[in-house]
């Protein structure tokens, strides 16, 4: 009899255990989702109360003299560079008809 006393008694404790842990996960979970609730309205409801930033395109200033001045600068490299391109291929067919003689388009004899 002593044997089906200590398995009943061991159930006993087992399911106040098992009783104990469940009651404290769901009190604990349904504070969490209290918590969680709460926290997500006062997002939303702070999400209206915070102003939107100014956009990007407002906040870049108006310099159109600096636009115009950087695009002239930018397009006398450009025809400084174009000119030395320009030069250098003179050059080289100045020297090509100097040293090979005749046109000097033509790089192969026929």
């Amino acid at each position: 009899m002593s044997f089906l006393v200590g398995a009943a008694s061991g159930a006993l404790v087992a399911g106040g255990v098992y009783y104990g842990f469940s009651a404290m996960i769901t009190t604990r979970t349904q504070h969490h989702q209290a918590d969680l609730h709460r926290l997500s309205e006062r997002l939303v409801n702070a999400a209206a109360d915070i102003p939107a930033p100014v956009p990007a395109s407002q906040r870049i200033p108006d310099r159109t003299f600096v636009t115009a001045l950087q695009s002239q600068w930018n397009s006398q490299i450009e025809t400084v560079f174009r000119g030395a391109r320009q030069l250098d291929r003179s050059i080289i067919e100045w020297g090509r008809k100097t040293l090979y003689g005749g046109d000097a388009s033509r790089t192969k004899p026929e």
